[in-house]
């Protein structure tokens, strides 16, 4: 009777997390190894993704992706990845290399080196510095020293003290990149070029900076088009500091620390919005992604003939050899003499790991929180392994859903209440058309559920609040019916796949969907109405004489698009990026 006395309280003590994703019987023991992780460390969400020989097999979510626990996190939930940005830019550097536009041996500073001008220069005084190359960048061996304490402060990076670094630089805040990179170099090196390892986030920044001069373009743009797009990646971008500001599916941030805001208003205000700078970790610890994309992009690297490789297996070799002040770290990995490569991240807020092996496994674990300690971080590393370890059968499905978006959304014909809509289709097997009424669309439908459609508006399912399921099929039209006169509708495109490779199961594409704002006409016997209707004096007051206004004939109103076809992700992104091509 005691036992079950305690085991009923364990159970209210840890209720069941809640569980999104495709459902994978075969790795039923992984679910549960998830489940006592998340228990023991008080993770408030995680996402998850397994994938064996190039497919996908493993995507789910765990518990919640809002503060205020009321949203599940989804396999879609795009999360911070801190220092898991290292491989990303990494991965840029290989690149260009391989193109013959860098050489690893190259300066990095300095007339002979790749960012040559006074902005840099004329802060330095360690001659030391002109001696860096990109290799000791890439490895961590290029002089900078964290530990070392500067201008007072336990340590010398200054992503942690970016208040001080504003006021010592004369710049204002929040300060940029440039800015940070600039403090560091005009304090000098803590050791000589290549002697020794030590982990620096600002290394990767001037890695960042000597992408933009060689290409031309900013960081964020080049890699996106050069290596994530590629490597099949859609759903990762450059984050940003403020829950206002947060993207389209962006999970929220457990972090009970607060922090002096990085703007220099002097209020404190949470860590993991405002306290830390987000914005100026681009290629150090600035990107967001999915699971489910990390695995895309590692799997473009990993020399396995089960998908694509983006680079030559001359480039990954040297990529992922052993460097000479560490045998534990290559460049932008860890490694070991297995052939497992890996990295990890800790933000205030966010965990990440991203790892494969030599036996055809990759994984990667995003958490919304970071206890940080060295218990906690051994439990992270074990992770992926004891998913691994603990499946005997494995799914031969693919999770991966359509790397190829649905195109050219338009209005092709319309009536009153009637509006045909006609798109180009994508990759995928199926296409989900949500339609929305005065608003945009804001609600998305999650892998492993099916909805019904209803071309009579108001009629199909619903996602959210009034977002409708107008159309789901193999179909590239949809006639809509059923919609008011004079009214505004958003309407969106989902690509998904759905058959036997998914385990019959929908895996949808939710990032870069094509989006279309249009108008409905108004009825004639209403405008007729409009025009004919008079002002009437209310009692008691006066009332001026409305302009009489002459509306175009019904006839002509036919349905009209407000917008060309655009894409889902936030516009205001490539303004910011624009605006920030050099902060400081």
């Amino acid at each position: 009777m005691k036992k079950l006395l305690a085991f009923l309280l364990g159970l209210i003590a840890f209720p069941a997390l809640a569980q999104t994703g495709v459902s994978t019987p075969e790795l039923a023991s992984c679910d549960a190894v998830v489940q006592k992780f998340m228990e023991r460390w008080k993770i408030p969400g995680a996402t998850v993704a397994i994938s064996r020989q190039g497919k996908l097999v493993y995507s789910r979510g765990f518990g919640y992706a809002d503060l205020g626990q009321s949203h599940p996190m989804e396999p879609s939930n795009l999360l911070r990845v801190a220092s898991v940005s290292k491989p990303v830019t990494s991965i840029a550097i290989m690149k260009l290399m391989e193109e013959g536009r860098l050489e690893l041996q190259h300066k990095a500073f300095g007339p002979d080196g790749y960012l040559d001008d006074a902005y840099y220069t004329s802060v330095i005084e360690d001659k030391r510095i002109y001696d860096i190359t990109v290799q000791q960048l890439l490895e961590h061996s290029a002089g900078w020293n964290r530990n070392a304490g500067v201008d007072g402060f336990e340590g010398s990076d200054p992503i942690d003290f970016p208040l001080h670094v504003a006021q010592v630089m004369h710049v204002p805040n929040p300060v940029g990149d440039s800015t940070l990179v600039r403090f560091l170099l005009s304090k000098g090196l803590n050791f000589k070029p290549g002697s020794r390892f030590s982990y620096s986030n600002i290394g990767y920044l001037v890695l960042g900076k000597i992408i933009q001069k060689i290409t031309g373009q900013q960081y964020e743009s080049w890699v996106r088009q050069n290596v994530l797009q590629p490597s099949g990646v859609l759903e990762a971008h450059l984050g940003h500091n403020l829950l206002a500001d947060k993207l389209e599916r962006e999970a929220e941030y457990f972090c009970p620390a607060t922090k002096k805001s990085c703007y220099g208003t002097g209020k404190k205000v949470p860590y993991a919005y405002g306290g830390a700078n987000l914005e100026a970790m681009n290629a150090h610890g600035g990107w967001l992604f999915t699971a489910r994309d990390l695995l895309r992009l590692l799997l473009a690297v990993d020399g396995s003939p089960t998908r694509p490789d983006i680079m030559l297996p001359s480039t990954l070799d040297t990529m992922t050899a052993p460097s000479q002040a560490t045998k534990r770290y290559a460049k932008g990995w860890m490694v070991n003499k297995r052939s497992v490569w890996w990295h990890t991240g800790c933000l205030n807020g966010s965990t990440s790991i991203l790892a494969r092996n030599s036996e055809g496994y990759t994984w990667a674990i995003l958490l919304n929180s970071c206890p940080n300690t060295n218990r906690f971080w051994n439990d992270v590393e074990a992770l992926g392994w004891d998913c691994i370890n603990s499946t005997n059968t494995w799914p031969t499905h693919d999770l991966f859903p359509p790397e190829e978006n649905a195109s050219s959304l338009r209005v092709v014909a319309a009536t009153t209440g009637t509006a045909k809509l006609s798109w180009i289709n994508g990759n995928g097997t199926h296409r989900l058309v949500l339609l929305r009424e005065d608003h945009p669309v804001n609600a998305f439908p999650n892998d492993g559920h099916t909805y019904a459609s209803g071309r009579i508006f108001g009629q199909g399912d619903m996602l959210g609040t009034g977002n409708m399921v107008v159309s789901a099929g193999s179909d590239s039209t949809v006639t809509v019916r059923g919609l008011r006169p004079g009214h505004t509708y958003y309407a969106r495109v989902v690509e998904y796949k759905l058959g036997e490779e998914t385990s019959h199961q929908p895996v949808y594409t939710l990032e870069g969907n094509p989006v279309l704002q249009f108008r409905t006409a108004v009825a004639q016997s209403v405008a007729k109405a409009k025009r004919s209707t008079k002002p009437v004096a209310s009692k008691g007051r006066t009332t001026k004489q409305a302009k009489k206004s002459t509306p175009a004939p019904a006839k002509s109103e036919s349905l009209q698009p407000v917008d060309q076809t655009a894409h889902s992700a936030s516009p205001l992104l490539h303004l910011r990026n624009l605006l920030n091509w050099r902060k400081g």
